[in-house]
């Protein structure tokens, strides 16, 4: 179900990124947890979707919802042409990365992104993703195997199961139905059941 894994700390590579220097503001684009769990503060908050990535269960997390030797599972994006990702935009200001990095920190780094509005405008951002490179990256499972390692994992943010829970009450807010999201949602309740 899971491999070992060792920490990928980003954050050396994640502040190198210097795209945005001398901006001001920059829009910051969150798809998981950045969608329920705004930490950080932020100087307006949008509904966005960013074009040709899907969400996926497919990165461990052994830092916030879960440990080294019981990792949880959380989300990151694969590119698949044509998709669309909703999630929530933020503008912030630069100062808020030093925290956001160290969030991200196991295995997601920076990239830039076209997000799209609801009212049809665009902005480029940031967005974290944890690629196919990292040590964290578990890849594929059944729905079903995902949501029994979420069941049984909790780490220092809490209970693997709140953050998958958490999500997709978020999504449902954001009228975003996301199949791979909702399908492990259903086997989560079934075991927790």
């Amino acid at each position: 179900m899971s491999r070992p894994i060792r920490s990928t700390d980003t954050q050396a590579r994640n502040r190198d990124m210097n795209l945005f220097d001398g901006h001001q503001q920059i829009w910051l684009f969150g798809y998981g947890s950045l969608i329920f769990k705004a930490d950080f503060p932020y100087l307006e908050r949008r509904p966005a979707s960013i074009r040709h990535w899907v969400r996926r269960f497919w990165q461990a997390s052994h830092d916030h919802r879960g440990t080294v030797e019981v990792p949880g599972r959380v989300v990151t994006l694969i590119q698949q042409p044509g998709a669309i990702c909703h999630g929530m935009a933020y503008l912030i200001t630069p100062e808020e990365f030093a925290h956001l990095d160290f969030r991200e920190k196991n295995g997601y780094l920076r990239f830039v992104t076209r997000m799209t509005f609801t009212d049809g405008s665009e902005a480029d951002g940031l967005v974290y993703i944890a690629t196919e490179d990292n040590e964290a990256f578990l890849g594929a499972a059944s729905e079903r195997d995902i949501a029994l390692q979420i069941a049984s994992a909790t780490g220092p943010s809490g209970a693997n199961s709140e953050y998958l829970l958490s999500l997709a009450q978020a999504l449902r807010e954001l009228v975003d139905h996301d199949e791979h999201v909702f399908g492990i949602e259903r086997h989560l309740l079934d075991i927790l059941d």
